[in-house]
């Protein structure tokens, strides 16, 4: 049987984010979410997690601030010699640019006072994951697994980059690159899953989802452990339709679908074990104690 994770990105961006993320949560359409702390909504969803057990909240580390006129800055408050901004005192808007221009201790850096905020707001953080998939460049992913060990927080991956859904973020790294980072979160007891399945952000708007079809291929019902990267957000003039002006309908249909009992039944009619990240987390402290209590080889 298939464990699947169904998990909302981008929490925290704007308040269409937080309130998708709320009320899936609540109904059963996605089980966990991470958040962006540089975002300018993250305080709200950091009220609402401390008084909603509902709420699995991880913490989605940003190096990007990739919209064209909604942009955020580090958290650690870096200036230009980390090489995680632009000339507008922006992170850049792309993951090449990152891997090119930002300093690996400047990275760990950023990530940690994300972390950090995010802990000292009263969120229980569930797992570590990655906008735009930045964190598995190889340029530093090393340090995110050794940040996940030193917070005892499990961080998101796969087996292979290339079942990793936003890898094309990534250009020019392939699965051979990416080997020693599995096998250093293996070693560290972290869980690691087979596929990363992610929102189509190409899809026009005249074309009706399909999800089902996606959780449904032969390969994802051979796999053990699925993630899905999805990014619902509900509707609000003035907010995601201008964010996103040529994608908002991906977002807001993901939404409106999850929160149907269609959606619901998709589910539960195929072979998932629905699981949440919060459990995931219960089964790495497991597993590292299980390490640290077995006997030198």
């Amino acid at each position: 049987m298939t464990r699947l994770v169904v998990h909302a990105d981008d929490v925290g961006m704007c308040h269409g984010a937080n309130s998708a993320f709320v009320a899936l949560s609540h109904c059963g359409g996605i089980t966990s979410g991470s958040v962006m702390v540089p975002c300018p909504w993250f305080a709200e969803i950091a009220d609402l997690a401390q008084h909603d057990d509902r709420l699995d909240v991880g913490v989605h580390l940003t190096l990007n601030a990739e919209k064209a006129q909604y942009r955020w800055r580090p958290v650690s408050g870096v200036g230009r010699s980390s090489g995680l901004v632009d000339t507008d005192g922006y992170l850049w808007r792309s993951v090449a640019d990152t891997r090119a221009n930002a300093h690996p201790e400047a990275v760990e850096t950023e990530w940690r006072a994300q972390i950090d905020t995010a802990l000292a707001a009263g969120i229980d953080v569930t797992h570590l994951d990655a906008h735009m998939g930045s964190a598995l460049g190889p340029e530093w992913c090393d340090r995110y697994i050794k940040v996940g060990i030193d917070y005892d927080i499990p961080v998101l991956l796969t087996r292979t980059l290339s079942s990793y859904g936003p890898n094309n973020h990534l250009v020019g790294v392939d699965d051979a690159d990416f080997d020693r980072f599995v096998t250093q979160a293996q070693a560290a007891g972290m869980p690691v899953f087979d596929e990363v399945l992610e929102t189509d952000f190409s899809r026009p708007r005249d074309v009706p989802t399909a999800y089902e079809d996606m959780l449904t291929t032969p390969e994802v019902l051979a796999h053990g452990l699925v993630f899905c990267a999805f990014h619902p957000c509900a509707p609000g003039p003035g907010e995601i339709e201008v964010i996103e002006p040529d994608c908002w309908h991906v977002r807001t249909d993901e939404y409106a679908f999850f929160a149907t009992d269609e959606w619901l039944a998709v589910l539960d009619a195929h072979p998932f074990e629905l699981t949440t990240m919060k459990e995931l987390r219960a089964d790495y402290w497991a597993a590292r104690q299980a390490l640290a209590d077995a006997p030198p080889a």
